[in-house]
């Protein structure tokens, strides 16, 4: 489904062109959360490469853009984070161009990045999009950005104990401003219909703001102040 002329919902990413945009994919959440003391197997890595390869057996791409916090851990780089990044790294390389866009968990990324020479920017312009993490803003501006960061997800009304998934798409400025949800598998993501944002694109009024919700097939639900009444 297209959301913006000549962007395109693919699963949890983005096409544009030649580029397929992810982001939050979170790797090494499980070791973390095992280290807390919750016993949560290790399948991430598995659900990750399964649903990419479902994509890229419909598209083809030449660059894709990691749009950041592509490992979890923020002070360090666990067991698990060096090798299923490095694992993932691989599989999408065989798929065109890796480029990380730097998210506010990839500080110290990169390690894992240079090892396969894989360039981390602090944002991605290209024509009218900008493509960066979300978590601050930057000084300049384009017609269209795409931001992730948020894990935006959406409950309705009749069924307030379930979350899905979900691309928003609004106005920050005078920009289109759209919102990925994240790639990871582990949670849904932050309710967009109750929860405080994280972003500073996103902390004034999104009632306007289009939902568009990733399932079996993606289902564009109107405003978000239709879904909230």
């Amino acid at each position: 489904m297209e959301i913006h002329k000549g962007i395109e919902i693919v699963d949890l990413g983005l096409k544009f062109k030649n580029t397929l945009i992810i982001g939050d994919l979170q790797i090494g959440y499980e070791e973390s959360l095992n280290k807390q003391g919750f016993m949560i197997p290790r399948f991430q890595l598995e659900e990750i490469i399964k649903r990419l390869t479902k994509i890229f057996s419909k598209h083809k791409f030449k660059r894709i853009i990691l749009n950041g916090d592509v490992k979890h851990e923020f002070g360090r780089i666990s067991d698990q984070e060096w090798r299923d990044t490095l694992k993932v790294i691989d599989f999408l390389s065989q798929y065109g161009e890796v480029i990380i866009v730097k998210g506010n968990h990839d500080t110290i990324l990169d390690p894992i990045a240079k090892k396969r020479n894989i360039r981390m920017i602090d944002y991605f312009r290209e024509g009218d999009i900008t493509i960066l993490h979300g978590h601050k803003l930057i000084p300049s501006l384009t017609k269209v950005i795409i931001i992730g960061h948020e894990h935006p997800a959406v409950s309705f009304k009749e069924r307030r104990d379930e979350k899905f998934k979900c691309f928003l798409k609004g106005k920050y400025g005078k920009s289109i401003l759209i919102v990925m949800p994240s790639f990871e598998v582990l949670t849904i993501g932050s309710d967009v219909t109750k929860s405080n944002r994280l972003s500073p694109f996103l902390q004034g009024d999104l009632s306007d703001f289009e939902v568009y919700v990733v399932e079996d097939k993606v289902y564009k639900f109107g405003k978000l102040k239709n879904i909230l009444e």
